[in-house]
């Protein structure tokens, strides 16, 4: 499979992620365990592997699947956090599910909804996607700003979905089709038109935090 090409706008960049990226990555993972350790992914019944060379060898092996397409997040030419775009199905539908982190000291800057937006624009014109899913946890207010801005469509609430932080966490389901956006997620953002009330959580839904 051809490597994919980097993608920009402004000072945040996406490209697809090294074997050599493994020291930096990992050395931002370490001094930021306080910081992401409750959203990070865990193993039930398992211990989950902090190997970033092992990790990155896979999500390379998954690209060259055509199951997913691992980036780092770059502002001004430092890396920042990761973007991967996973669980990819073709076929009759041809959607994914997007999931990231970024450093607290780069927290602030705008880098998590530009690289969401890049990507997304990408998986739409370039990957052969059709549909972007993002699921977030009620908790995880940052990440719940970021759906607000680019104006991802709340889609429901899935009780006990994935395993973060040693449990089985609820999670808010947020999508885009390529027909929402069809002139792309982030000139959409960037012009100022993107929806505000789209990704509004019903109260029937909200859950206490």
């Amino acid at each position: 499979m051809e490597l994919l090409a980097g993608h920009r706008h402004g000072k945040v960049e996406l490209r697809l992620i090294r074997t050599r990226d493994a020291r930096a990555l990992q050395q931002e993972l370490l001094s930021n365990r306080s910081w992401l350790q409750r959203w990070e992914a865990t193993i039930p019944n398992g211990v989950a592997s902090f190997d970033m060379r092992i990790g990155i060898r896979r999500l390379l092996q998954q690209y060259r699947d055509g199951a997913g397409y691992p980036f780092v997040m770059l502002y001004d030419g430092e890396i920042a956090g990761q973007l991967n775009i996973w669980g990819v199905s073709r076929g009759s539908l041809c959607s994914a599910t997007i999931g990231y982190w970024v450093s607290e000291r780069f927290a602030g800057r705008g880098i998590t909804p530009t690289a969401v937006a890049l990507a997304t624009d990408a998986s739409f014109t370039e990957y052969g996607l059709h549909r972007m899913e993002i699921c977030i946890r009620p908790e995880n207010a940052a990440s719940l700003r970021v759906v607000q801005k680019l104006g991802f469509r709340y889609e429901g609430l899935r009780r006990r979905y994935i395993h973060i932080d040693g449990d089985w966490r609820d999670h808010y389901a947020f999508a885009l089709t390529r027909e929402d956006v069809p002139r792309g997620v982030l000139a959409r953002w960037v012009e100022g038109q993107a929806p505000q009330d789209a990704a509004a959580i019903p109260p029937s839904d909200r859950l206490s935090i």
